[in-house]
């Protein structure tokens, strides 16, 4: 089996004075490798392409053949590394926590791996007959949570 860590280093070599970064490298016991990058104004598919070649080049199909698969991160699907939370600071997100609550609000910072959400909520004011909606800020941790993604919206 092709070690997961020769193929993350490939693309660490290849990754080197560009400004995209490496969100996963999976590599199954049938020497299938999928290459997950981003980008903060998204992924190129020449660049796919171009890293596809490079790690072709560094990976000798004599010794072991494999399949390799060089992608995006798909949008919709829960954030893996710590630079897609920076990525998308003022983007709506959804945010499950640990104890399976789901909230859906706009991302409003990031500090290291802590970032806070800002809900729209009804909040009992001092003085009101009625609740009001407001922004509520809500913080977690990227240690302490299920998933966050990307809340694609068609509107």
């Amino acid at each position: 089996m092709i070690d997961k860590n020769v193929v993350r280093n490939l693309v660490d070599e290849w990754l080197t004075d560009k400004e995209y970064f490496l969100v996963d490298v999976m590599v199954s016991p049938d020497n299938k490798i999928a290459v997950e990058i981003d980008h903060v104004d998204g992924v190129y598919i020449n660049d796919c392409v171009e890293l596809s070649k490079y790690i072709e080049n560094h990976l000798d199909r004599e010794k072991e053949d494999f399949e390799l698969e060089v992608g995006s991160a798909g949008w919709g699907q829960p954030f893996k590394v710590e630079q897609q939370y920076h990525n998308y600071v003022g983007q709506p997100v959804e945010v499950l926590d640990d104890s399976g609550k789901k909230v859906r609000g706009t991302l409003k910072s990031v500090d290291g791996r802590d970032f806070v959400v800002s809900v729209k909520e009804k909040v009992k004011v001092e003085g009101k007959k009625r609740p009001v909606m407001m922004d509520v800020d809500h913080q977690y941790s990227m240690d302490n949570i299920k998933y966050t993604k990307y809340l694609i919206s068609f509107k």
